[in-house]
């Protein structure tokens, strides 16, 4: 088949189930659309449950999204070579049509592209990734477009998305703990447990409005500032000690992301400094996709917010939940008594 060769071919019943049930039937491959080249994609014999109905070139993705009968995931290569107006093109869409997307892109463009996806696309940024990263994305696509997990075989992908999950699960147990002995976590859900996107409880969190990082809270006090130095400097030595670890035994043993950018953005927040994403992903030292998938996860629990640059558009930033910083705060409190 030609590089952008383009296939929509229905015969094996796809486009009824999509229509009759407004999502694939189980037991049906996924329509995948592939933007970009098909360079390092994983093998066919082992996506059982994906069908790549097309390979094209950006130009002409936006109007197959369209007019395809079925589709459930596109599928973006090389997304910081996509010119501006063609990728925002493509992401409504995809929005209009609900698909999930999966885009990949490089750290050096990383935030750009996250500025440029819609909020309300189900979207999975790759960074420089690997064969199973790729596979662990296209298990989590079809996950989230069933709103449930099919388990046909346990593999490595399956089993590094269940140790997601059960880390989330972790953190969120000990900042409920630590909320619990304090007397409640003023700002916070009701539970930190994992929404669907559709979920109510955190449709204003997803996104919250530009916040001036230069200008003082309105609590602002000298002694206040005095303090959150003092403690934004508690919390980087306990980073740099964590990065020390490294130089002594393997770097793996110890990782746990979802703390480190926890620690990463309190710190950040005490020192009236903004994070992008790309700068959070370096702070969880671990590769860059899976400290997106991180970030997607500890802000669909209600952990972390997205706010937009206030001097620039093409950037986003993640900053912490009221409710995880007061839980934080009580935490380093606990250890200074």
């Amino acid at each position: 088949m030609p590089p952008w060769a383009g296939s929509s071919d229905d015969s094996d019943g796809v486009g009824e189930a999509f229509f009759a049930s407004g999502s694939i039937a189980r037991g049906v491959a996924s329509p995948l659309l592939l933007i970009g080249s098909q360079r390092e994609w994983p093998a066919q014999a082992a996506l059982p449950d994906v069908r790549v109905v097309a390979t094209l070139p950006p130009p002409r993705a936006s109007a197959y999204i369209g007019q395809v009968a079925a589709l459930d995931i596109v599928w973006l290569a090389d997304a910081e070579a996509v010119e501006a107006a063609i990728f925002a093109e493509i992401c409504a869409a995809i929005d209009r049509r609900g698909c999930t997307f999966i885009c990949e892109t490089t750290l050096a463009a990383l935030d750009r592209v996250a500025a440029a996806i819609p909020a309300s696309i189900d979207a999975q940024l790759l960074v420089d990734a690997d064969p199973a990263d790729k596979l662990v994305a296209l298990a989590a696509a079809r996950r989230m477009r069933f709103v449930e997990f099919n388990d046909v075989a346990r593999d490595d992908a399956m089993e590094r998305i269940d140790r997601l999950q059960e880390e989330v699960a972790r953190i969120a147990r000990m900042l409920g703990d630590l909320a619990a002995q304090q007397g409640g976590l003023p700002g916070a859900p009701a539970s930190f447990a994992l929404r669907g996107r559709d979920s109510d409880d955190f449709a204003g969190q997803l996104r919250s409005p530009p916040r001036d990082f230069a200008a003082a809270p309105r609590s602002f006090m000298p002694e206040e500032r005095t303090l959150d130095r003092q403690r934004a400097k508690q919390v980087r030595r306990m980073l740099r000690q964590r990065r020390m670890r490294e130089h002594y035994f393997p770097a793996d043993l110890f990782a746990d992301p979802a703390w480190d950018m926890l620690l990463d953005l309190y710190a950040a927040r005490l020192e009236r400094q903004p994070v992008s994403v790309s700068s959070l992903c370096i702070a969880a030292a671990v590769p860059a996709t899976t400290a997106l998938r991180w970030i997607k996860t500890m802000t669909d629990a209600g952990l972390f917010l997205r706010e937009q640059d206030p001097q620039d558009g093409r950037r986003i930033f993640i900053a912490l939940a009221d409710g995880a910083c007061d839980a934080l705060s009580r935490y380093f409190e606990a250890l200074d008594e």
